[in-house]
């Protein structure tokens, strides 16, 4: 079974835990401590599905509200976006779903899945079951926490399953 390599755009806002999620689904780690990525940050692992192997190279693109913000260059080649908001801070949603308009009038037609992260903290969340039940309609969401483990491994395959042959 040969390997594929699929380049994917980790696209968020500010502090929403892009970084985290990457490394709890890579080194399945999780540091408290918050450090600001600049510029881009690559990493990358293998991912088995069914009848093919996949190397997903995970580009983690600092935290910007637009696209205008940062380089363009670094989704040149993306076959997928994981677009990430943070559930305890509505305005993530709004900069997440404006990076993923932005970003697919630069790529052709990649794969996407919505991660709604800190998902350990939902009693303080200010997004509505309503809300995300509607964004289900559109695109597929999975909740994360990054702190806890739930859903990242079920959010990274859920994009490779999506990326092409």
């Amino acid at each position: 079974m040969s390997e594929r390599a699929h380049k994917i755009c980790m696209l968020g806002d500010f502090g929403v835990g892009k970084t985290s999620l990457v490394a709890r689904f890579v080194r399945n780690t999780f540091s408290d401590r918050y450090l600001t990525t600049v510029g881009v940050r690559v990493d990358s692992k293998q991912v088995i599905l069914p009848h093919r192997a996949l190397k997903l190279v995970l580009w983690d693109i600092a935290g910007c509200e637009d696209l205008e913000t940062i380089n363009r260059n670094y989704l040149r080649g993306a076959t997928g976006l994981l677009v990430v908001a943070d559930g305890t801070r509505e305005k993530t949603l709004r900069v997440a779903l404006n990076l993923l308009g932005a970003a697919n009038q630069v790529l052709d037609d990649p794969a996407v899945v919505l991660l709604i992260n800190k998902g350990d903290l939902q009693q303080r969340w200010e997004l509505s079951q309503l809300t995300l039940t509607e964004l289900r309609k559109i695109l597929p969401v999975v909740t994360t926490s990054a702190l806890s483990g739930e859903g990242v491994e079920q959010a990274f395959i859920e994009l490779a399953q999506r990326l092409p042959q």
